[in-house]
């Protein structure tokens, strides 16, 4: 039997078949070859105990997409969710977590959630720069459902991601969607105005049988150490078309003469923050690949 591993909570896994759910443990032989199953993994199993749900799971089936942290595999689609104050626009982390979708090759989406809170309009900028690049945007209030009905519409018939910092709203959303409360809500912290983590481990919520989110858990920084720092302006999408017109072979973009990319930045063709923030990723990624070697 196949099922989907909708839910991890230490050595036990909650597979969905169907319209049932087991609660399942791995086959020694799965230890063995180091491959633990994750949320997302379509796995086989054999059913221990058709009245207790009780299951174990003999076989990972090949995943199309795995990430490390959080562990989630098979995803199709990430929604990266930001909010206008409490905690503000995080949009180093959006670059870096839009370059990894584009690692991945799966789609993205940008939530611009507490939209009532955007008093200096901060979210237009944000807006235009993510349009012109080629990025869905949506523009919510959890709290106030607005903009909940666009948000289901693009997720559809993906198995989504929602990822952000602790406090953005994303659990807000998801029991918006779902009209209850289907996900815990967190409070922001008065005394720092970031978000108290409340999701503890990754899980699946079913809409229907084509649709999926995970919520996962809150995190302030975000590694993509898995792509090469040679590689990051591949996953800058809007700067693909100019690496063509740069002078070198190997141009990082950086310090370079005749470079196509920060032409473009200079003629406004590519936005100059994004660059900038591009730079920081670019220098990070350097470090720590420097680092591996030592």
């Amino acid at each position: 039997m196949q099922g989907l591993i909708i839910e991890n909570i230490s050595n036990l896994y909650k597979v969905k078949y169907e319209k049932k759910i087991y609660t399942a443990t791995i086959r020694g032989k799965i230890k063995l070859k180091e491959l633990l199953p994750v949320v997302g993994d379509n796995v086989e199993f054999e059913i221990i105990d058709n009245e207790k749900k009780e299951a174990v799971i003999t076989k990972i089936l090949e995943r199309k997409v795995y990430i490390k942290r959080p562990k989630i595999s098979n995803i199709t689609q990430m929604i990266y969710i930001l909010s206008s104050k409490d905690p503000k626009p995080d949009l180093l982390m959006l670059d870096k977590e839009l370059a990894f979708s584009e690692y991945l090759g799966i789609k993205s989406v940008i939530v611009l959630n507490k939209i009532d809170l955007d008093k200096n309009e901060e979210f237009k900028k944000i807006a235009k720069i993510y349009k012109d690049i080629g990025y869905k945007i949506i523009q919510t209030n959890a709290k106030e459902k607005i903009g909940i009905e666009d948000l289901k519409t693009a997720m559809n018939s993906e198995i989504n991601v929602f990822s952000g910092n602790s406090g953005v709203g994303k659990s807000t959303l998801i029991n918006a969607i779902f009209e209850k409360n289907q996900a815990q809500e967190g409070e922001i912290s008065q005394k720092n105005k970031r978000g108290k983590n409340t999701t503890t481990n990754v899980k699946l919520y079913e809409i229907d049988k084509s649709t999926y989110i995970a919520d996962t858990p809150g995190f302030s920084t975000f590694d993509i150490s898995e792509i090469e720092s040679n590689k990051l302006a591949e996953c800058f999408k809007e700067f693909r078309d100019y690496i063509k017109f740069c002078e070198f072979i190997g141009c990082t973009h950086i310090k370079e003469e005749n470079c196509g990319i920060k032409e473009a930045v200079e003629k406004r063709k590519i936005s100059k923050e994004r660059y900038q923030r591009f730079c920081k990723i670019y220098n990070e990624l350097k470090e720590k690949e420097k680092r591996k070697k030592w």
